[in-house]
């Protein structure tokens, strides 16, 4: 049997873990898995957590206000160091580019733990873009040993860093996530449904999501336009839902533009169950969101992603997302497009979803 330390401590992390920590909890006779919170992040990942019925063996709890990077890495490592005497695990699973991602990894890497790296592969190119995350990403493909690439992008970008050994394409657990959440949410969508009962769905609804700082000024005004006109443009035919970040700057810009027009819903920002839920009875999806750009596309739904740039250039190179920066006019053409020409909006809804089928945790329970 096989012992499996999974460390992770934030929102997305618990999000990419817990279809891997339910599969691996599937076959007792060959895993034994402890689970270890840093809670980089307290609030969302509680959310996660009971939302997928998790319990962590351990729980650092290393959120402080204010906290530092060097705050969280110090602290965060020399707790590890406890947990690693303790379990004496075989293997370590840590997720993405978090700091706790990292000390997990450095952590194995001291230890003389193999360390398995989920979402290997990613790269922005610039160290310092998005920061810390690219250096994190870069120095915890050099210390993990089974690397567990989305794409053959990913792949490829860890064989230019001269990692080729025990690379595997498995596609994203997030898909797996997905489908696990809706699963559970089947079970009694009442709530949901109560939750968003202001909205009509017989109508067709946009999700939008968008809070990005790289759009903060003009851009993000433009972006808030093209939705204004969207909705004056469909009028009765359209519904468009927008939970709003609450970074002051997106709730000030989005306020002005956007408040009080009878068919845009401006709500606040959204656990993770209600937003799956409501983007699988949305039309189509607008947004600056990475993880929505993997998402949607499994739900059959279209994705705009109001970006100049994306990391996840499968999914443009896929045909199930379109990127339409921060344009005001092209937002509206291609809305429009979406909306008024089936034939282009099927060829977006059907085309295969590069990051994965839902089947990611199982390929690497196998792989195992």
């Amino acid at each position: 049997m096989k012992k499996v330390l999974f460390v992770f401590g934030t929102r997305p992390e618990a999000i990419k873990m817990a279809p891997l920590i339910k599969e691996f909890n599937n076959n007792p006779d060959k895993f034994k898995c402890t689970i270890c919170l840093t809670a980089q992040h307290r609030q969302m990942l509680d959310q996660v957590m009971n939302f997928f019925s998790i319990t962590p063996d351990y729980d650092l709890n290393l959120m402080q206000p204010n906290q530092t990077l060097f705050d969280i890495t110090s602290k965060g490592l020399k707790a590890l160091e406890q947990v690693f005497e303790e379990v004496q695990p075989d293997l370590v699973f840590v997720q993405g580019d978090t700091t706790t991602a990292f000390i997990g990894g450095l952590a194995g890497f001291y230890k003389k733990v193999p360390v398995a790296h989920l979402e290997a592969g990613l790269r922005s190119g610039n160290k310092l873009s998005p920061f810390p995350e690219e250096g994190n990403r870069i120095m915890i493909g050099h210390l993990a040993s089974l690397h567990l690439a989305p794409t053959i992008l990913a792949k490829q970008n860890l064989a230019a860093e001269g990692i080729t050994k025990d690379v595997h394409i498995v596609g994203n657990t997030v898909i797996d996530a997905l489908f696990l959440g809706l699963d559970i949410i089947k079970e009694n969508e009442e709530p949901y449904k109560e939750y968003f009962k202001g909205i009509d769905f017989s109508k067709k609804v946009i999700l939008v999501t968008g809070h990005r700082r790289e759009s903060f000024g003009i851009p993000f005004e433009n972006i808030c336009n093209a939705i204004k006109e969207i909705a004056a443009a469909f009028g009765d035919e359209v519904e468009i839902v927008y939970p709003v970040h609450m970074n002051p700057s997106v709730q000030a810009t989005v306020g002005s533009i956007l408040k009080g027009i009878r068919n845009v819903h401006l709500i606040e920002p959204l656990d993770y169950p209600y937003l799956i839920w409501l983007m699988n009875n949305s039309h189509l999806v607008l947004t600056d969101s990475g993880g929505i750009q993997e998402e949607a596309p499994s739900l059959g739904k279209p994705v705009l992603v109001m970006r100049d740039v994306t990391e996840r250039t499968e999914g443009i190179d896929a045909g199930t997302a379109k990127l339409v920066g921060t344009d005001l006019d092209t937002i509206v053409r291609e809305t429009t497009r979406l909306m008024t020409d089936n034939h282009y909006y099927s060829s977006m809804a059907q085309a295969v979803n590069p990051y994965g089928d839902g089947q990611t945790s199982k390929k690497i329970a196998e792989l195992l």
